[in-house]
């Protein structure tokens, strides 16, 4: 420190008089200091890059403790600290350590150490590390800002110990900062709205836009001006009442408030539980939601107020009001309306019928876990109760040909014709699957799977199998099957034998009852 030194008073004064834009000439003279003492000064405090009001918030030890260079305590001090830089560099590059972290363990072994601001200004004088950076102002109930952190959670699976990570989901309102965190599977379209869903109802309120990062699960196609949004997450915004507004591709700073909560995530919640064991995804959000509670109750460090208070004071008023309900996620696909007049969804292995009048065509299905809706050229043409049975179908009769007339050459008579080629027993395998539905269309598959074994096994072993199937109290494609995969309609069929009780000393008769 170049000059003489001043007292912690004297330092003071300067702060003040350098706050009302005093130079370092005037401030010398009314101090009576020499001037390359008040620039050396000046110096230290550009460094420390702290504002004045920040400065003069200081305690006089901290003050002080800024200014102590030239002893050879501070010496000793210093070469004490120095020792620790290579093992700081390395704990700061774990996700959610801070120096105030590491300044807590510092003191913990050294008490008479450096204050927190000398501290982290001799770190960052070792490292040369600069961190400018600026502040825009929000509106209160304009946008939510969402994204996933880049490193994992995780739990150990209490059954096999298998170590299973998870995403973790993060949302701020950039007025107020308040913030929402929830750990979920992956980052999948479905789990993405689970966390948009949780994180409004638990705001009570909905802003007027969700700014995402161009997700795979939000933004089908990504563009700097015309983003594409995929169906479910606009089908999600419909039904809150607001918009989507992805940020441009390659542009952070357009959500600069949601990396930056990110950063707060990593330091208060993902370093703290980084020192515990959890056994389940639901545990792990548990005390995530307890660490949120402390996380939003945080003082800013200069305003004196914290998120959920401002969150409260300024913002949630103005959030729009939730819908009556809870959204229920609604899924996409394409399906080829089927010659039986029925579309596939793959996802349960069911079936739902459509107007036959669609037979051939391509549609959209959107479904959700209470209905099944059917589009065709954005038009509805089929509604039904979702159903969670394989191998069911869902038939509504008007959609049915009039009378299972023949349409696109299928008709009940169509197949049985076909039977009859391969001998009676076939003819009246085909009749009696044929009859076990109301709506002849459902068999129609299963008849034609028949027919064609007996391409594969022979006329005369498919005629064998149906007369011994014949003998079952229900038909359908996979008995035949089996009969002929077993070889079972090749076997001599045993007389048949008269039922009889074995005679046992035990077995009582009529008598006994009298």
């Amino acid at each position: 420190m170049a000059g003489q030194r001043i007292n912690v008073m004297e330092v003071r004064t300067l702060i003040s008089l350098k706050q009302k834009g005093w130079s370092n000439r005037k401030i010398a003279d009314y101090i009576k200091v020499n001037r390359k003492t008040v620039d050396s000064y000046m110096t230290r405090f550009k460094a420390l890059e702290l504002s004045w009001e920040a400065l003069l918030q200081l305690e006089d030890a901290e003050l002080a403790d800024l200014f102590t260079e030239d002893s050879q305590t501070e010496k000793e001090r210093y070469e004490t600290l120095a020792g620790y830089f290579s093992y700081f560099e390395k704990e700061l590059l774990k996700p959610g350590c801070t120096l105030g972290a590491l300044h807590q363990e510092y003191l913990f072994k050294h008490p008479d150490g450096y204050r927190y601001t000398q501290f982290c200004w001799h770190i960052r004088q070792w490292n040369k590390r600069t961190t400018p950076g600026g502040k825009l102002l929000h509106k209160a109930g304009d946008k939510l800002y969402i994204d996933f952190c880049g490193d994992r959670l995780s739990y150990v699976e209490k059954t096999t110990g298998e170590l299973i990570t998870v995403e973790v989901f993060v949302a701020v309102l950039p007025c107020s900062q308040y913030t929402f965190v929830k750990a979920v599977s992956s980052q999948k379209r479905e789990d993405l709205i689970t966390c948009l869903s949780s994180c409004l109802q638990w705001l009570g309120g909905v802003p007027q836009a969700i700014v995402s990062d161009n997700l795979k699960s939000a933004v089908s196609k990504a563009h700097k001006y015309a983003p594409l949004i995929n169906k479910t997450l606009a089908d999600f915004a419909l039904f809150y009442g607001c918009a989507v507004d992805p940020a441009r591709p390659y542009h952070p700073q357009d959500k600069a408030l949601v990396e930056r909560a990110v950063e707060l995530v990593y330091q208060r919640i993902y370093y703290p539980l980084s020192r515990h064991t959890f056994f389940s995804l639901e545990e792990l959000n548990t005390e995530i939601s307890n660490m949120l509670v402390t996380y939003n109750d945080y003082l800013f460090a200069h305003g004196g107020t914290t998120r959920r208070q401002q969150f409260i004071d300024t913002e949630k008023e103005w959030l729009q009001p939730l819908p009556q309900g809870r959204y229920h996620l609604r899924q996409y696909r394409r399906a080829k309306v089927q010659k039986t007049s029925y579309i596939y969804l793959s996802e349960n292995r069911n079936y739902y019928s459509v107007p036959y009048r669609y037979q051939g065509h391509h549609v959209e299905v959107q479904y959700n876990h209470v209905s099944v809706e059917i589009f065709y050229n954005h038009t509805r043409i089929a509604s039904h109760r979702r159903c969670f049975t394989p191998g069911h179908y869902t038939t509504v009769s008007e959609h049915m040909p009039s009378t299972h007339q023949v349409y696109n050459g299928w008709s009940p008579q169509f197949f049985e014709d076909k039977a009859a080629l391969a001998g009676n027993n076939t003819l009246l395998y085909i009749q009696r699957l044929l009859g076990q539905y109301s709506y002849p269309e459902i068999a129609y598959k299963q008849c034609q799977g028949i027919l064609a074994l007996g391409k594969d096994y022979t006329i005369q072993r498919l005629e064998q199998a149906c007369h011994r199937a014949l003998e079952y109290h229900k038909a359908g494609y996979h008995t035949i099957e089996r009969i002929l995969k077993a070889g079972l309609d090749q076997l001599e069929e045993p007389p048949a034998a008269l039922p009889t009780i074995p005679e046992h000393v035990n077995i009582r008769g009529a008598a006994a009852y009298r």
